[in-house]
């Protein structure tokens, strides 16, 4: 376990504990057995407790999706190269993350009513920043419907990967996906 000195590092000891157990399931000593935190360290760097931790998770990796998903989609590069590094980021990312988006988890929880508007949001960004990559490369009116195939191609992906606790069928599922997208292209 690392030491957590500061609420960055909280954060993504926490983000482990929502991983492993759920939003529902990390109670609070849970959290603190992952974390390596007492309940009064926890409350210092989440002082809403819980839904402060959650919220803190979900702004970190919407983050990172900004930074190293989004962005790029929208801005580096040639179409092909945005699209093949979208998918390179989201396998390395997920495979990283024992292949639990929490975006997803939280969409399909009750946790949908607390955090519905950043889930929308994430969903959302990453749609339509895949859907101006393949708009971009020519892909023209196909590029909306793969767009939203791909994202929810991948969620799906997740889900049955880890029902089957068989990594190669994400993996396969994304090479078919980045296949998909590249024959789109002009």
């Amino acid at each position: 376990m690392r030491t957590v000195t500061e609420r960055s590092d909280a954060v993504l000891a926490v983000a482990t504990a929502f991983r492993r157990f759920g939003y529902e399931g990390a109670s609070i000593s849970a959290i603190t057995e992952q974390t390596g935190l007492g309940k009064g360290s926890l409350y210092n760097f989440f002082p809403g407790g819980k839904e402060d931790m959650a919220t803190a998770v979900l702004d970190e990796v919407g983050a990172w999706f900004q930074a190293e998903v989004y962005e790029p989609l929208l801005h580096e590069g040639t179409a092909s190269a945005r699209i093949t590094a979208m998918f390179d980021a989201v396998e390395a990312y997920f495979t990283s993350r024992q292949l639990v988006c929490l975006f997803g988890a939280f969409a399909l929880g009750q946790e949908r009513t607390r955090f519905g508007e950043p889930i929308q949001q994430y969903f959302a960004a990453w749609i339509d920043a895949l859907r101006t990559a393949l708009h971009d490369g020519g892909a023209g009116r196909e590029a909306d419907d793969a767009a939203t195939d791909m994202v929810s191609g991948i969620q799906g992906a997740l889900v049955l990967a880890r029902a089957l606790d068989d990594i190669s069928l994400f993996h396969g599922a994304l090479d078919r996906m980045r296949a998909r997208a590249l024959t789109l292209l002009d």
